[in-house]
């Protein structure tokens, strides 16, 4: 378990071996502080739904992987080994899925969800009381424990040696950079403390990156008022 917020911020990292792949990455790291967690309501609808008509307007019939940022995370995925037709990053996932209706999971992940798709961003949430120490970025080993499920069934994997993972002390939280979190740190019902992490490539600059980071801590506060909230920038440009 994490206790403070702030200090968690300053000791994540970025490992060298990341940055030789994609000099470019940045990540803008928010935590949240007394939130509001529980099942869809009308203020992650309305989000998800805006988000829907964005992008409905954005691509039209375009395939969404010729947007320069996804464009970009799938070269990313491709210089670890992975294959981005097979894993998508996060955000071209979500995208794909957007004319016929995002996912409705829970008011947490509605939220940055339809951040993520507004801004074309790829974006992830974890809670924080599950959390084992700092958060990292690597490329793995190999050896490192990756929980998650199958056919409704918890069991255990491991990362491809090479991939690039987000870790803490306990195992990987997400694999191939932000492509499926593990069940250990995933938001629930009863998350009142959650991290989330926005992705950016060069084709996304800082002031791009800064304006989701407002949204979504604009959508936290007005779906948790009272939260408390901190972020910081690592990576290239921080």
């Amino acid at each position: 378990m994490t206790n403070d917020a702030a200090g968690w911020l300053d000791s994540a990292a970025i490992d060298p071996a990341v940055h030789a792949l994609r000099p470019d990455y940045r990540a803008l790291l928010l935590t949240a502080e007394g939130l509001r967690p529980g099942p869809s309501d009308e203020l992650s609808e309305r989000l998800l739904a805006d988000a829907e008509q964005a992008a409905r307007e954005r691509f039209g019939d375009r395939p969404v992987e010729e947007h320069p940022h996804l464009a970009a995370w799938r070269e990313a995925f491709r210089a670890f080994g992975a294959k981005p037709q097979r894993t998508r990053p996060s955000a071209e996932a979500l995208l794909r899925r957007a004319p016929a209706g995002l996912p409705r999971v829970d008011r947490l992940t509605d939220i940055y969800n339809a951040i993520s798709v507004a801004h074309v961003i790829p974006l992830g949430g974890e809670d924080l009381d599950h959390y084992v120490g700092a958060a990292r970025l690597v490329r793995a080993e190999g050896d490192e424990t990756f929980e998650t499920t199958a056919g409704g069934e918890p069991v255990v994997e491991h990362p491809s040696p090479g991939e690039v993972v987000w870790r803490d002390e306990a195992g990987v939280t997400c694999r191939r950079w932000n492509w499926r979190q593990c069940t250990r740190t995933r938001l629930t019902h009863a998350t009142t403390r959650a991290m989330f992490v926005l992705d950016a490539l060069g084709p996304m600059d800082d002031t791009a990156l800064k304006a989701a980071g407002d949204q979504l801590m604009e959508a936290l506060t007005d779906a948790s008022p009272g939260v408390t909230l901190a972020s910081r920038l690592v990576g290239a440009a921080a």
